[in-house]
């Protein structure tokens, strides 16, 4: 067995400063080393404009959330308090798991946890005249809210908190230059590895260019190689255990 000082691969997070944690414990059970690449930060937002949207969107019909970023910001503001016929939905498991936790006992979440996956859940099918809430950040899965739209709903959008670009950290850049193991990129964002690349060196984009990509749906999989990855795989979903699940399959746990 490797020693886990000394990993035969290494696993690289896009994911916001502070949110690595669930990645990192997967990627460790893996015997795999970590690079924490962070392109960005998690913002939460406390005005009075971020209120009254919130405020609108959890009185619709139908509340949509993003991500458990989103819920842990609009909590922060609101107290969720469930209508009788009211749907609530989450993009996935760990988002449903955040509303749970928040006081929302009964959750819709698709199997599919990505965009396209939300949009066919059946509480977003005859939404007609209905008014929708979502509950989410500026940027990333721009298609939920024209496509509702498109169905005739009325979208009450809450941007609850931003996303707001970082320096990539010095350690991060230090590794990736200095490694010589194999690299294997979890993505799950787009937004996140367009941000990164814009930001690499390019000796340092290159080389990230030729890591394993296991992508979190077919959709990010065109990107990334739109983006001149070649190397592209598709995991089951976004989870960590998913992404990594993936990556063993290339990289078997040590």
């Amino acid at each position: 067995m490797h020693r886990r000082s000394d990993p035969t691969w290494y696993v690289i997070s896009l994911r916001p400063r502070g949110e690595h944690a669930a990645l990192r414990r997967a990627a460790a059970r893996c015997g795999a080393g970590f690079i924490a690449l962070s392109p960005w930060r998690l913002a939460a937002r406390d005005d009075a404009a971020t209120r009254r949207a919130l405020d609108a969107a959890l009185a619709a019909s139908a509340v949509v959330f993003t991500s458990p970023a989103a819920v842990r910001a609009a909590r922060a503001l609101h107290a969720f308090v469930p209508r009788p016929g009211q749907a609530w939905c989450a993009v996935g498991a760990g988002t449903a798991a955040a509303l749970r936790r928040a006081g929302v006992p009964a959750v819709h979440t698709p199997a599919r946890m990505d965009s396209e996956g939300l949009l066919a859940l059946h509480a977003l099918q005859d939404v007609d005249g209905a008014v929708v809430g979502l509950v989410t950040a500026p940027g990333g899965r721009g298609e939920i809210a024209p496509a509702l739209q498109a169905r005739g709903a009325d979208v009450r959008r809450a941007d609850v908190y931003a996303r707001e670009p970082v320096p990539l950290p010095a350690r991060a850049l230090q590794q990736l230059r200095e490694t010589t193991a194999p690299l294997v990129l979890a993505l799950s964002s787009g937004d996140a590895l367009r941000l990164a690349m814009d930001a690499l060196p390019a000796e340092l984009a290159t080389k990230l260019r030729r890591a394993h990509v296991v992508a979190a749906s077919e959709r990010l999989r065109t990107l990334a190689q739109q983006l001149g990855f070649a190397d592209v795989a598709v995991a089951a979903g976004p989870r960590p255990a998913q992404l990594l699940a993936a990556a063993t399959r290339r990289h078997p746990v040590a």
